[in-house]
């Protein structure tokens, strides 16, 4: 699950002009400005993960339960691997994304998208005779990220036109 913020028209063209001037602080200043543009969106994703409600149906009368067989908890592993990359080469954007690699090896990035979908099916204490169902507000990646757009879009645009202006 990854956020893609590109204006790759004018950013591609920017990032000749300014190899083509060999302005390195101003490519990075660039970067770094686009970065703390995508910033806030990537500290309310984190926010959000971690204060979703997950719901289960529970154990039914009878039936025995047991303490978690992981220490982690989901939310908060989740939230560490929220990521942001800024690039001005190649394919020019930002982009914030859940890392694979940082989570744990139990926890896949499928996890990541059903919690998205708002329902999450998994075998129940590892036991794949036996599934669970838990359920979560649908739409809270998609939400934050619509939310987080129209700002971050008029952020990109005034960083383009600044270094834009700057190599005139």
């Amino acid at each position: 699950m990854q956020v893609q913020i590109l204006g790759t028209g004018q950013l591609l063209d920017l990032q000749r002009k300014l190899r083509a001037a060999g302005h390195e602080n101003i490519r990075r200043s660039m970067q770094r400005r686009i970065r703390r543009a995508a910033e806030p969106l990537r500290d309310d994703l984190q926010d959000k993960i971690r204060t979703l409600t997950i719901t289960s149906t529970g154990r039914k009368a009878g039936k025995r339960g047991g303490p978690s067989p992981t220490t982690r908890p989901l939310r908060a592993s989740i939230a560490q691997a929220i990521r942001i990359s800024v690039r001005t080469t190649g394919n020019p954007g930002a982009k914030v994304w859940v890392d694979r690699s940082a989570l744990p090896p139990d926890i896949t990035n499928g996890v990541v998208t059903r919690l998205n979908e708002g329902r999450l099916r998994h075998p129940t204490f590892g036991n794949r005779k036996r599934w669970g169902q838990q359920n979560a507000t649908p739409g809270w990646w998609d939400k934050t990220v619509r939310a987080h757009q129209p700002r971050i879009t008029r952020e990109v645009e005034r960083v383009v036109d600044d270094v834009r202006r700057r190599l005139e």
